[in-house]
């Protein structure tokens, strides 16, 4: 028989809808979850996601959310009480990636969107999900979906290599803070997965194939393979695991260390 591994748990996961989030949420509802999704503009691809939780046999509720915005991310939180009961697990997913500008080119609005999109916007949602485990009773798990650009800089992209960097360092400090509070902080570092985040690979085979020779493994990889790093990092399985990163990159980070 197969057992469920996160009945009875209620998850946020932002930006589902599309990608890494997408497949999260719905990976987490067929193990028994029910799920809130959050989307920026693409609410047709929030309804989607919400459909398939719904197949899975559990609730899904959609709400809009600017995450850059402080006063929203604390409307979220209380419509999702409000509507849905208490958030135990939270999947800080939704980012913008780098545009492809050096520092002294880029302007203050392109800093600012950037770090303010990816790293202010899961601070205000951790606070907010602190604020509501906490005192509780319930076990909490705060996932953060960072990226193997925490380690590996890119030319012209110092927006979103200093987000994710910071991501991952909020993400230990948070899990310094919350110990011995039964709430559990990691992150998840993908590599290069298919998703909309890297559509030119996806539309364009031959630079696919040309980012795929240097990863090992010779492929990108798929949404629902760091899905599954999310259910285990929020299931029972995972209790002890406290603010470590899971990185998930068919090696990719190993390959950056080699010479010719």
């Amino acid at each position: 028989m197969n057992v469920q591994r996160l009945p009875g748990e209620l998850a946020i996961v932002t930006g589902a809808d599309s990608g890494i989030g997408r497949a999260i949420a719905i990976a987490f509802a067929r193990e028994g979850a029910d799920v809130a999704v959050t989307y920026r503009s693409d609410r047709e691809g929030a309804e989607a996601t919400a459909q398939e939780i719904e197949s899975a046999g559990r609730k899904a509720g959609v709400f809009q959310l600017d995450q850059r915005e402080p006063d929203e991310v604390r409307s979220l939180f209380r419509q999702v009480r409000n509507n849905m009961g208490l958030p135990t697990i939270l999947v800080n997913n939704a980012g913008m990636n780098g545009i492809d500008k050096r520092v002294r080119d880029m302007s203050d609005e392109e800093w600012d969107d950037v770090i303010r999109t990816n790293l202010h916007g899961p601070f205000y949602c951790c606070r907010e999900f602190l604020r509501g485990i906490e005192g509780s009773g319930r076990h909490g798990t705060i996932i953060n979906i960072t990226s193997v650009h925490q380690e590996i800089p890119r030319a012209g992209a110092a927006g979103y290599d200093a987000s994710k960097g910071g991501l991952r360092n909020l993400t230990t400090t948070l899990a310094l803070e919350v110990a011995n509070r039964n709430i559990n902080v990691n992150n998840i570092a993908p590599g290069m997965i298919m998703t909309p985040m890297n559509q030119k690979a996806i539309d364009d085979p031959q630079q696919r194939q040309r980012q795929e020779q240097a990863i090992p493994m010779k492929r990108a990889g798929q949404p629902e393979e760091i899905a599954h790093a999310a259910v285990f990092l929020a299931s029972g399985q995972a209790r002890y695991i406290q603010g470590t990163t899971i990185v998930i990159d068919g090696a990719l980070m190993l390959f950056q260390g080699q010479c010719a």
